[in-house]
């Protein structure tokens, strides 16, 4: 056997669990941020994954279907240790949202309020913003190095953010600029050679040791289309089609495949869909789900996890209510999830074996670009939820502007925010002692908020 491919990872494999588990511990503030903490463990401080290692993953998962932020630590996770590193990666990254949000439906359905534990969260997401400022600071240094990289990522920001432009558009627009420009040399596109861009010590053997192949191909989607989908066609085989858990696995394995743009473009069709075709929310409960998710770790898609478990709760058949939601949330987080999966595995080889080339490189050298304009986007939208209670949409012949009423500013958030800031980039803290003041002096303001 080839002595590269035999060789052990650097990274042993115990100690990956516990990065992992701290990854998906501080997964908050959605994609933005959850990008921003996996950025900073795994490359500045681990330094497992080269900066541009990172963002070539994360290129091909901002195409995906579902929550790119699962997906980037399973392909990190695969990079490291192969399929089994894909799947402690991925899962754990799910594991405390999912656990959160059942914790919170089930004192959602039996108490109809979760305030306790919304004060529990309210300081973290101004802690999170000023995390995903530095990581966007950190990212543009070092991807947009020329002038052209930083309009291609201007134009990336004011396309999505303005115009609201499908990514997909943007990454092929990116990608045809870098290929040409790099082509001919010009505004400073043409990537260096990889070879003498800096190795991958932690990475190269594990992904070396799956180069793309048909056979493995089609192992790969074999095996993960029956781990998709034989849970719903067991359910639908004992309980029949019009069981809640089967509408429910089919329903969510749908939109898991149409989720493009992330968690807030498929929201309304689930909002939509849920509350007046299946009847399993009332009107505004879907927004009480996306405060839960807001304020957990994990992906924010996990919300369906609450449409699932009210959805069961609300139709539970011979079982105890409690129960039915408890498979409702396990059934539709499954469907959801185990998609992300297949994406990854089966086309993980092939994107890497695209590295080495050199017009492609050129190319994802632009959309590397694009993507700091993007996560720019996520992270704006993020401020804006955070810092104001109310957001408009603005129309601007074909332009729509979210634009905050400023009378509907938070003073709260704005002040932990700033100390966030000041913590940050003044005293230098690190991530978790940040998050970690954050908790306190949210606890500490929505206490003295309650009392006033």
């Amino acid at each position: 056997m080839d002595a590269k491919l035999s060789r052990a990872p650097v990274v042993a494999f115990r100690e990956a669990w516990g990065v992992w588990a701290r990854v998906a511990a501080l997964s908050f503030g959605g994609p933005a941020g959850q990008i921003a903490v996996m950025q900073r463990i795994l490359v500045d401080e681990k330094r497992w994954v080269s900066e541009e290692r990172f963002l070539h993953a994360l290129n091909y998962c901002m195409l995906l279907p579902g929550p790119e932020a699962q997906q980037l630590a399973t392909y990190v996770g695969w990079l490291l240790h192969r399929a089994r590193g894909g799947l402690v990666a991925g899962l754990l990254f799910v594991l405390p949202g999912f656990v959160s949000i059942l914790a919170l439906s089930v004192l959602y359905a039996e108490l109809g309020d979760t305030a306790v534990v919304a004060a529990i969260f309210f300081g973290l997401k101004p802690a999170v913003l000023a995390i995903v400022v530095e990581a966007l600071i950190r990212l543009g240094r070092r991807a947009l190095r020329s002038t052209a990289k930083v309009l291609i990522a201007a134009a990336a920001l004011t396309s999505i953010f303005v115009f609201e432009v499908p990514f997909p558009w943007i990454v092929v627009g990116a990608g045809a600029i870098g290929w040409l420009g790099g082509a001919w040399r010009v505004l400073g596109l043409s990537s260096p050679d990889r070879a003498a861009s800096g190795a991958d010590p932690a990475t190269s053997d594990a992904a070396a040791a799956e180069r793309p192949a048909l056979g493995r191909s089609v192992r790969v989607a074999l095996l993960w289309l029956a781990v998709w989908w034989a849970p719903v066609l067991a359910l639908w085989a004992l309980l029949g089609a019009e069981s809640v858990y089967v509408r429910e696995g089919l329903f969510f394995s749908k939109a898991s495949v149409v989720t493009f743009g992330g968690a807030y473009a498929v929201l309304a069709y689930i909002a939509q869909r849920a509350v007046e075709d299946f009847g399993w929310l009332a009107p505004g409960e879907m927004l009480d789900g996306l405060g839960m998710a807001e304020t957990t770790p994990g992906p924010l898609i996990q919300v369906v996890q609450f449409v699932g478990f009210m959805g069961a709760y609300r139709n539970p058949g011979a079982l105890e209510p409690i129960v039915a939601g408890v498979l409702g949330s396990v059934v539709t987080t499954w469907v959801t999830f185990a998609p992300c999966f297949l994406w990854i595995f089966l086309g993980a080889p092939y994107i890497e074996w695209l590295r080495g080339r050199k017009a492609l490189s050129n190319a994802l050298s632009a959309v590397t670009a694009a993507v700091v304009g993007v996560i720019l986007n996520l992270a704006l939208w993020f401020a804006l939820h955070t810092l104001f209670s109310q957001v408009e949409e603005v129309s601007m012949g074909p332009a729509r502007w979210l634009v905050p009423v400023w009378e509907s500013v938070d003073p709260g958030a704005l002040l932990i925010a700033v100390a966030a800031f000041v913590a940050i980039f003044g005293l230098r803290w690190g991530m978790l002692r940040t998050l970690l003041a954050g908790i306190v002096a949210g606890l500490v303001w929505t206490t003295i908020a309650g009392l006033a």
